[in-house]
């Protein structure tokens, strides 16, 4: 049967995997469903529509699903998902979406997100990515597979965090940061290839080699985006890899850190 805590209190119609386990004085309400193998602490606050997958840990006083911050929000029906295998600690805050956007906060898996980081609405944020403590996400920003923010990094709405980017703590990003840059300042400037966080990854001497030529042809020959496209296209014939820098700068609304 569920793992409930006499002291907790669950919603009649909230689902939740029969092995769930839930912690005394946490909060789960209606429109909630979780999956198998989830352990949630004490003094957690869940509200729906939220959709938790399986195999996830959420750490005390953690605020998942509740209404968001933003002002022009009139309590519509908008959701939260989470998938699977992730880690939420302790005090992390993370807020459904509007109908401004897509109406949906999205979370992928095997996530860490360490204590008091932000979430806001209408995030989207891939697989196995880090934020490290107090880092915040305002409201509509993408994060991409593997990215890593600091501590304390905070990210301006509607910025894309390309992925395999690393933020040192207490970045500002104010503008797009492409996949595999270091970033770092306030605000946000960019500081070569993460080497080694792809090394970690697998990536292989020669992917590396171009991607650094694809970082130099954006940042150090003096070309504008369009023209470092076009570097970067032939590049991308020759090693795969380039194509999701390339996807960066095409689909970048915000402008690129420079």
């Amino acid at each position: 049967m569920t793992l409930i805590h006499p002291q907790a209190i669950v919603d009649p119609s909230a689902r939740l995997a029969s092995d769930v386990e839930v912690g005394p004085w946490t909060l789960i309400g209606p429109d909630v469903e979780i999956g198998a193998g989830t352990r949630i602490a004490s003094h957690v606050v869940i509200k729906g529509p939220t959709r938790i997958g399986e195999g996830n840990r959420i750490f005390q006083f953690s605020t998942v699903g509740e209404d968001c911050q933003d002002k022009k929000y009139r309590g519509e029906p908008t959701r939260l998902e989470i998938g699977d295998h992730n880690v939420i600690r302790e005090g992390v805050t993370i807020h459904r979406g509007t109908i401004q956007d897509a109406g949906i906060t999205r979370i992928g898996s095997h996530n860490l997100l360490m204590a008091y980081a932000h979430v806001a609405h209408d995030c989207i944020v891939g697989d196995h990515v880090i934020l490290a403590n107090n880092a915040a996400l305002a409201g509509h920003v993408h994060v991409g597979d593997h990215a890593i923010l600091g501590g304390f990094t905070a990210v301006h709405q509607f910025c894309h965090i390309g992925p395999h980017v690393m933020c040192g703590a207490g970045t500002v990003v104010l503008k797009d940061i492409p996949a595999y840059v270091m970033a770092s300042g306030n605000s946000a400037r960019p500081h070569g290839i993460n080497l080694e966080g792809l090394r970690r990854r697998g990536f292989s001497t020669e992917a590396l080699a171009i991607l650094r030529r694809a970082y130099k042809a954006i940042y150090r020959q003096g070309l504008t985006v369009d023209q470092a496209l076009e570097t970067l296209e032939a590049m991308a014939s020759e090693e795969p890899s380039v194509r999701a820098l390339i996807d960066s700068l095409q689909t970048s609304s915000r402008g690129i850190i420079r």
